[in-house]
């Protein structure tokens, strides 16, 4: 049995977690725990860029109003606020640890970033990296957190739970560390820490179409929600409208960039459809247009809708897009000749562990970070490119509040270790690649971009039945990769389920064809779920 000991543990390895453990690295020991190597997160697929207020023409109150208009009135304007301040440090911080952003050869010869515009925003203020910005931030920071002093990457490791005084049967509801499965001995390890950050990214796997990378499995939310953490808003999933659809493209999303630079959404026959939605047409907010896809689809009988960027310069497209052109390509289409088939799949979960403006959570000393978390600032919509700016904003908040608190915090107590003296190898594991399909299924069919009361209580029956299954199998047989990210993803899908149940009105990312209408302005209202009620 394996125990270490470390002043903070920080669990996930994007753009969220890096940035807490790089502000904390000259300050006491800090690991890193990632599920797969470093690189694999969201934050390395993400293409567009990052919104933050850098041009004279831009201010924060217009950012912030964007964001407000996007998050359909839920988002909490102090949130907003706190977030869109920080912006222009945040970008600076990433400068300075040497990610390279695109370059604008103006015309009066200053240079300067280049400033893209996409879905929601008024001005152009998405800076980026040719449409690899995730990349480029995620390669940065992992090269200057391999580089920082007092930092431990534990790669291809998964958190199998957190441990808090509560459960040690000691006072208060402090969390103290986590019980880790190392994938390489099929181990589970123990880590103490004093303090611990949950950055796991959010749960779209539990949708069976998906931009998400495999890892993004819903963990830290369940986790959190095991030890007594409140979570908020999960039933606001965001269906990013274009993913190329092709049997072979797993996961692959098509920046909403190209639509910000031109690129029209049509119907199989050729003809736009989106101005016929809104007056915003391809730049109205992306639950606007998954729903415009997804209706199209239904109508038509279709398996997907087209995007097209072939009416400008091919030399424009493969300069500002070269990763989708490539990618494209090899999939057999020419983004500068033809239209791509598109299709909306889950990308971001809006909702998350609930936590204050310094990243806090209910629980003494468990902070989360970026996608795991709800914060406030997306409401019930996320703006593009809002993501990548909260985990970093965040990031420094709760690194501030743990350098603010380090003295007075307590070494661990001892933590007894893992007893699986009573379990056994499993037989066979077609149970649990069984119930993760079922499950996803399950979630897509009826849990999706629109939803019915019926259907909430056909997914409800369903992930309940499932969730008997995964608890016997947990309680019996040795925990793997496997069967801890299905524990984790049929907990998260209850949580949503019983989000989506609660809102009787139609709001941002969810829809209910029961109730079409959004409820007045004076019934607005958070959905937040208490595990101790």
């Amino acid at each position: 049995m394996t125990a270490k000991q470390f002043d903070v543990l920080v669990i996930g390895s994007g753009a969220a977690g890096l940035s807490v453990a790089l502000r904390l690295a000259h300050h006491g020991s800090v690991a890193v725990l990632s599920k797969a190597t470093l690189s694999e997160g969201s934050t390395f697929y993400a293409q567009g860029g990052i919104a933050a207020v850098l041009d004279q023409t831009d201010t924060v109150d217009a950012h912030v109003q964007d964001t407000l208009v996007a998050g359909a009135g839920l988002c909490e304007e102090p949130a907003v606020r706190f977030t869109v301040e920080r912006s222009r440090s945040a970008i600076e911080w990433l400068i300075e640890k040497g990610v390279r952003f695109s370059t604008d050869a103006s015309a009066d010869g200053s240079g300067g970033y280049h400033l893209t515009r996409e879905g929601g925003h008024s001005h152009r203020r998405i800076i980026h990296s040719a449409d690899a910005t995730g990349r480029a931030v995620q390669t940065s920071l992992v090269d200057a957190v391999r580089q920082a002093p007092n930092v431990t990457l534990l790669e291809h490791y998964i958190a199998v739970d957190l441990i808090t005084t509560q459960k040690l049967q000691q006072p208060g509801n402090r969390c103290v560390g986590a019980y880790v499965l190392n994938l390489e001995t099929d181990q589970v390890e123990t880590i103490s820490a004093r303090f611990v950050v949950l950055a796991t990214g959010g749960a779209s796997k539990v949708y069976l179409y998906t931009s998400n990378p495999d890892v993004a499995s819903g963990d830290g939310i369940a986790m959190a929600w095991r030890v007594g953490c409140r979570v908020a808003n999960l039933e606001f999933n965001q269906f990013h409208p274009t993913c190329l659809y092709h049997p072979q493209a797993k996961n692959f999303l098509v920046t909403e960039a190209l639509r910000g630079e031109g690129a029209y959404l049509q119907r199989p026959d050729g003809s736009r459809f989106m101005p016929d939605y809104d007056e915003r047409a391809e730049l109205a907010p992306r639950d606007i247009v998954a729903r415009a896809i997804d209706s199209e689809m239904k109508r038509l009988g279709a398996d997907c809708m087209w995007l097209n960027i072939s009416h400008k310069p091919a030399e424009f497209i493969t300069s500002h897009f070269p990763t989708v052109y490539q990618r494209c390509l090899e999939f057999g289409f020419d983004l500068t000749n033809e239209p791509i088939p598109v299709v909306p799949a889950a990308h971001y979960t809006c909702g998350g562990v609930v936590t204050d403006l310094k990243a806090r959570t209910d629980v003494e000393q468990l902070y989360a970070v970026g996608e795991v978390a709800w914060t406030g600032l997306h409401g019930a919509n996320r703006m593009a490119s809002n993501s990548l700016l909260e985990c970093l904003v965040f990031g420094a908040a709760a690194a501030e509040d743990i350098l603010a608190n380090w003295s007075s915090v307590p070494p661990s107590p001892a933590i007894p270790a893992w007893d699986d003296s009573r379990v056994t190898d499993a037989d066979e594991a077609v149970v649990v690649s069984h119930n993760w399909h079922e499950l996803r299924q399950t979630m897509w069919d009826y849990v999706g971009i629109v939803r019915t009361d019926k259907r909430l209580q056909r997914a409800q029956r369903r992930i309940a039945m499932l969730q008997e299954e995964i608890r016997e199998y947990y309680q019996h047989f040795h925990v793997t990769n496997d069967l801890l990210e299905l524990r984790n993803l049929a907990l998260v899908a209850e949580l949503i389920v019983r989000s989506a149940m609660q809102r009787k009105e139609s709001r941002g990312l969810h829809y209910n064809a029961d109730y079409p209408e959004p409820l007045p302005d004076d019934q607005r209202h958070q959905t937040i779920l208490s595990p101790n009620h």
